[in-house]
């Protein structure tokens, strides 16, 4: 087996599985269900709501267990609210979890500052954000954190950014995000799924082969890993792309990405198909048994 072989077989293990997707989907229809009847009085199991998040960019690989749900709300709602005379924020978020109790009533649910989360007993967890629309392409959502306030985001320009990106580049942009949350996950590496995904966005739109095939994914975890290594530990946070919105460091990571790097540069001067199980060898340890079991 060869190189390419091996990235395009990595590539079908770090994929989430389909029983997982028809799973996460039935359970955001179920209460994208719930909620448009609530707050709507509309029968939809798909309108006006949106995975965001890593799974909203496509960017998600195996092992994910938290889902992020944007359901965008009435604008009337937000005017009925926001004229409470405190936290209005924390009872539109009691309001919202009220609604998917409806629909999940034995699963542990609760209101979570700036979402409602849903434990599922299969250790998947959803959050669901309830947003507004602005006329700006943003959404305003509720903070009930010191006393409560309204938030901007704009998942919509980050999903955006990302497809476009990935369109560019042969779609390598995210399979290197899906590739290097099992690096991060392996290693327990302090990055989150928002870093991984910006900071492989930097990294590919000037990469020399961005857009080759499974043949140089090697190269792209490769140099992925020196990109890292070569980040300023002193940055606090970086900007997503689409969105502009900062996301924060957790911890370091560069030097965890130095020393994989040294592996995978190892593991690239060895390309011949006789020294397959010595490259294997080598990725397992940057990536794990998921790589070549």
């Amino acid at each position: 087996m060869g190189v390419g072989d091996e990235f395009s077989s990595f590539k079908d293990r770090y994929n989430i599985g389909s029983e997982l997707i028809s799973s996460i989907s039935r359970r955001y229809k179920r209460i994208t269900r719930q909620l448009n009847k609530d707050f709507r009085s509309l029968d939809s199991e798909t309108a006006n709501s949106i995975y965001v998040g890593s799974y909203g960019r496509d960017t998600a690989a195996k092992g994910i267990s938290d889902l992020d749900v944007a359901y965008v709300l009435p604008s009337a709602l937000y005017h009925q609210y926001n004229a409470y005379s405190s936290n209005g924020q924390s009872a539109l978020l009691q309001a919202v979890k009220a609604s998917i109790r409806n629909t999940y009533s034995t699963s542990d649910s609760y209101g979570d500052g700036q979402v409602v989360v849903i434990n599922f007993d299969d250790g998947v967890t959803f959050e669901i954000l309830p947003v507004f629309d602005n006329d700006s392409g943003t959404w305003t959502y509720p903070n009930a954190n010191n006393g409560g306030s309204w938030q901007a985001c704009n998942p919509r320009a980050e999903i955006d950014a990302v497809e476009t990106r990935n369109t560019i580049v042969n779609h390598n942009l995210k399979h290197l995000c899906r590739m290097m949350r099992v690096w991060r996950d392996h290693n327990s590496v302090p990055m989150s799924g928002a870093l991984v995904d910006t900071l492989a966005y930097q990294f590919i739109g000037t990469w020399l082969f961005r857009d080759k095939s499974y043949l140089y994914h090697d190269y792209m975890a490769r140099d992925f890993l020196f990109y890292l290594s070569e980040q300023d530990q002193k940055q606090q946070y970086w900007r997503m792309p689409g969105s502009g919105s900062s996301v924060r460091r957790k911890g370091l990571f560069e030097y965890k990405a130095l020393i994989d790097y040294n592996i995978a540069v190892a593991a690239c001067n060895l390309q011949g198909d006789d020294l397959g199980a010595e490259r294997r060898a080598k990725w397992r340890l940057v990536f794990g048994s998921i790589f070549a079991p």
